[in-house]
């Protein structure tokens, strides 16, 4: 028996744009809102449980100090890197320097509060 992982959960100030903003990154759609405030997004065929994470953006007033623990990558998957770079840099994200010393074949960005992710190289096959 093995586990999978089924959602990420991001806290956010505003979890209405960092939704808005991972739709379009991860052409998510809208799952479902809780009553604390919390947005769930995913892929728009599968939902919860289907062979991509879900992300739930969490409410919360907490500010957060310092790099995440964690972050996301993401891959393009129908145009090449700096195509993508591009797109993204035009949704909002905006590039991050964490100590990268430029030959890295990676671009670390942060979404619209901070949070970073990188995108990665590879293009990937759609799913």
């Amino acid at each position: 028996m093995a586990c999978r992982i089924s959602e990420l959960v991001i806290d956010c100030a505003d979890p209405v744009r960092v939704a808005a903003f991972w739709s379009k990154v991860l052409d998510y759609v809208e799952l479902g809102r809780e009553d604390d405030g919390s947005i769930e997004i995913g892929p728009p065929d599968a939902g919860f449980g289907g062979p991509q994470p879900t992300l739930v953006l969490s409410p919360s007033s907490d500010p957060r100090t310092g790099k995440l623990p964690l972050h996301i990558d993401v891959n393009a998957t129908d145009r090449d890197q700096d195509a993508e770079l591009e797109r993204l840099l035009a949704l909002g994200a905006r590039p991050v320097d964490v100590g990268q010393t430029g030959t890295e074949s990676w671009h670390v960005l942060a979404d619209p509060e901070g949070n970073e992710f990188c995108l990665l190289h590879t293009r990937l096959q759609p799913l």
